[in-house]
């Protein structure tokens, strides 16, 4: 199975304010601002926000070390070509971030930006404070394609617990771990089938994916927004992309380092490789648990946890199994959300917590 990944990082100065600058850091690398540029073992790309930038791996690979190898290169060039400047941080959102100190791309793409915000308002954290960690996995023909889908989307209220990364929102904690979904939830709530509550139906078949995609293309034309009809609207938990044979997973939290986001991918690699019979299927109850996850990371489904890692272990490769431990670690130790968190409560310091996030992700160490 083929598997990309797309990583997107807060740019921040010495100090932690976010910097609305992915424009100008892109321009200094190639000279003129575009959309996105080849930067050694990655591809650098802008997100909506500019206080964001993103980091993809140059190829996809069937290897989550060739992944990280690209990543971490990346990684140490552009420390090596902003070495004072700039310090990049990981997570689900910038834990101090006020909407005031952001901004917009306001470069290429206007009329998709313009639209979006005609119809939901992305002046928002929902829209301009979230960072995910979002898997690709390939697939091959119709059966594969629902049949992973559908493994899938039962293991997204498990992904979501162990990834949670955004307990604070503005300099607080909400007591909510998972403070991304949240916002990510409710920010095109206008047209709610767009996000589907982030888990999405079972599939019979891709006749089925394709009826709901239609139907919210047809209210997003009776909106005049024909611009937006594309496969990448749907914003689930979990979508198809046609135009790339794969499955996009945008459920996950960013992580601290490129480690745990390859931990991540390796979770759910090997647990692709079991029926998973035993984990609940039904939309209600995936709903139910997504809540649980979203509000207490861990904590509530330790037990369900610790069942699917027996199972991923079982069936990991070696190479899965490099990984798989700082997963077994989230399940005792809880979440990088839960840790944060306590953390917080004991010191009172958030600049401390992101100068350490931020040390992890620069030398791609798990944060312990």
């Amino acid at each position: 199975m083929i598997t990309g990944t797309e990583h997107e990082y807060s740019i921040n100065d010495a100090s932690f304010n976010a910097l609305p600058v992915s424009d100008l850091i892109i321009q200094e690398i190639c000279g003129t601002i575009k959309p996105d540029i080849s930067f050694g073992e990655v591809v650098l790309g802008k997100e909506l926000q500019k206080t964001v930038l993103e980091f993809i791996p140059k190829s996809p690979s069937s290897y989550l070390m060739t992944l990280e190898q690209q990543l971490v290169q990346g990684m140490n060039d552009f420390y090596t070509k902003f070495p004072d400047q700039y310090k990049l941080l990981g997570l689900g959102m910038h834990p101090t971030l006020t909407l005031d100190h952001t901004a917009v791309w306001d470069h290429d793409e206007q009329d998709i930006y313009t639209t979006y915000d005609r119809l939901f308002n992305i002046r928002q954290h929902g829209w301009l404070n979230i960072q995910a960690l979002q898997v690709n996995l390939s697939y091959s023909g119709e059966h594969q394609l629902i049949t992973n889908y559908n493994k899938i989307r039962s293991l997204l209220p498990y992904i979501i617990a162990i990834t949670a990364s955004s307990p604070m929102v503005e300099g607080k904690l909400t007591g909510i771990m998972d403070n991304r979904l949240i916002f990510y939830k409710k920010n095109q709530k206008e047209i709610p089938q767009i996000c589907n509550r982030i888990i999405p139906e079972r599939l019979r078949s891709i006749n089925d994916y394709t009826r709901l995609q239609n139907e919210i293309f047809d209210e997003l034309r009776l909106r005049k927004a024909d611009i937006l009809c594309k496969e990448w609207l749907n914003s689930s938990g979990l979508i198809i992309r046609f135009s790339r044979n794969c499955l996009e997973i945008k459920a996950p939290d960013e992580q601290e380092c490129i480690y745990s986001d390859m931990a991540v991918c390796a979770f759910i690699k090997a647990l692709m490789r079991n029926p998973l019979s035993y984990i609940p299927q039904d939309q209600q109850d995936l709903l139910d648990i997504t809540d649980s996850a979203i509000i207490h990371g861990v904590s509530k489904l330790e037990p369900e946890l610790e069942q699917l890692y027996k199972t991923a272990w079982k069936h990991s490769t070696q190479e899965e199994r490099h990984y798989l431990p700082l997963i077994q670690n989230r399940i005792e130790c809880g979440s990088l959300a839960e840790r944060m968190s306590d953390i917080y409560k004991q010191s009172g310091n958030i600049i401390a917590i992101m100068k350490d996030m931020s040390w992890c992700l620069q030398k791609n160490k798990p944060y312990q």
